[in-house]
């Protein structure tokens, strides 16, 4: 197998980002609700950069930054992690392939989404679904992301229920 190649997204990377996301989806229910449009999910219009990871050219994970509305959990994240609301940004849309896990596909992804935010002048958020099973707090704490808040979500998962939801704060660079 080639080795990791991490590179910026850019549109010829969206068919094969979409069937990641359905294998993702299938395998993890990640995202909880299949898109209408994954085109569109994967480019969200607050969207401040994209990446791929690749091996053997095929798509095998992907992350974009985007921007932090000025909402009343930025500013309590905001407020909570000691930075400006305006040096917020969102690690989001961040998947691997089952097949791909365990490689530093993810560390790898996170690691190019920070060096941007870093060079920015950014701080990334990001929020994790607890699924009980533990894996993305894991490798975000390992990463020594800080836990800001848990809160319950507004939105429903495909059984109705409303899951805990925890907000993290990345590690200064």
């Amino acid at each position: 197998m080639n080795p990791l190649h991490i590179r910026a997204r850019d549109n010829g990377d969206l068919p094969g980002c979409v069937a990641a996301l359905a294998e993702v989806h299938a395998a993890d229910g990640y995202p909880t609700r299949w898109p209408d449009e994954p085109t569109r999910w994967l480019t969200p219009t607050d969207l401040l950069h994209a990446w791929t990871a690749h091996l053997d050219d095929t798509v095998v994970g992907h992350v974009v930054i985007r921007s932090v509305t000025n909402d009343a959990m930025a500013s309590l994240l905001a407020a909570s992690g000691g930075v400006p609301p305006g040096r917020l940004a969102s690690l989001s849309r961040l998947f691997v392939v089952p097949g791909a896990r365990r490689r530093g596909v993810a560390s790898g992804l996170i690691s190019r989404a920070s060096d941007k935010a870093a060079t920015s002048g950014l701080r990334l958020v990001l929020d994790v679904v607890d699924d009980g099973r533990g894996a993305a707090v894991a490798l975000y704490e390992d990463a020594g992301w800080r836990r800001l808040a848990s809160v319950q979500a507004a939105w429903t998962m495909p059984d109705g229920a409303h899951p805990m939801v925890s907000y993290y704060l990345s590690p200064q660079h």
